[in-house]
């Protein structure tokens, strides 16, 4: 099986960083409506392609994670936050996730963070054991912090130091 290629992301990736997002939309992991055109940019005043890695497999696109503050406060920037995830249909089970994941450690580490969170829904199983076998522990939950499709659902926030 190959091994991702993973690299930050540029202006060119764009339009096949949306596509895969709205491709891989589920409200397993969104707490937003799926998205309906017409689309917003993928990249914008907050995040732009500095936030982002990106794994390509063969050449091809495959995944991104977005990494960012968790806050504005000068006190919390020691920290960074994964701020999305998403990996594409055909390239699930070949280690994509995982090595986005460990790229985006090394990344936070380089930028001279301490510590690394995420959020996480607390019925999104697969992405909950992914994140602990790479040492992330839940640090708090907000229970039934969302209402998605008619069902009460826990915000896991999750960390590990760096």
């Amino acid at each position: 099986m190959p091994v991702p290629h993973i690299r930050h992301a540029t202006l060119d990736d764009e339009d096949r960083l949306g596509r895969l997002d709205r491709a891989t939309w589920s409200p397993l992991h969104a707490v937003q409506p799926r998205p309906q055109p017409p689309y917003e940019p993928f990249f914008n005043e907050r995040f732009g392609p500095r936030d982002h890695l990106v794994a390509e497999l063969g050449g091809t696109l495959v995944g991104y994670i977005k990494l960012g503050y968790p806050t504005p406060l000068a006190c919390n920037t020691h920290v960074r936050q994964i701020q999305g995830l998403a990996v594409a249909e055909e390239a699930r089970g070949a280690g994509v996730g995982r090595a986005l994941l460990r790229a985006v450690q090394d990344e936070a580490r380089r930028q001279g963070a301490r510590r690394i969170s995420l959020r996480v829904l607390g019925h999104n199983a697969p992405a909950r054991k992914l994140y602990e076998s790479e040492g992330f522990v839940v640090e708090g939950i907000l229970p039934e912090e969302f209402l998605l499709e008619g069902e009460y659902v826990d915000d896991v926030l999750m960390g590990r130091g760096l």
